[in-house]
């Protein structure tokens, strides 16, 4: 069986366009002052309004993501759960399922804010 290649970034392109990730990043941000208010500001919309659990899949097993954290280090990290084992994934590096949960976009908003695409 030949090896498969690892994809560079398991992020999906957005069916969201471009204005519409734009605006949701200014609805969590509009009363921000600093970068850091503004992730607390998108963390708070994720919580809010993404459907928690889903499964998933990573590195080709399915996951539970049971909640979603934001570390000290301000990273937003998906808590993924298999067997009693956790481990936190960097919601930027988070493999979506194809039928994504409701509120997903905000994943996508998240990404859009972090990396500017």
């Amino acid at each position: 069986m030949p090896a498969r290649k690892c994809r560079s970034s398991p992020a999906r392109p957005s069916k969201f366009n471009s204005a519409r990730l734009d605006a949701m990043i200014e609805e969590a941000t509009v009363d921000c002052y600093n970068e850091a208010e503004q992730l607390t500001g998108i963390y708070t919309m994720l919580e809010e309004n993404l459907a928690l659990p889903f499964t998933t899949t990573v590195l080709g097993m399915e996951v539970t993501v049971d909640r979603i954290e934001l570390t000290a280090a301000d990273v937003v990290v998906a808590v993924c759960c298999r067997e009693g084992h956790r481990q936190q994934i960097p919601l930027l590096d988070l493999p979506l399922p194809t039928a994504k949960p409701a509120g997903a976009e905000w994943i996508d908003a998240y990404r859009r804010w972090v990396l500017g695409t």
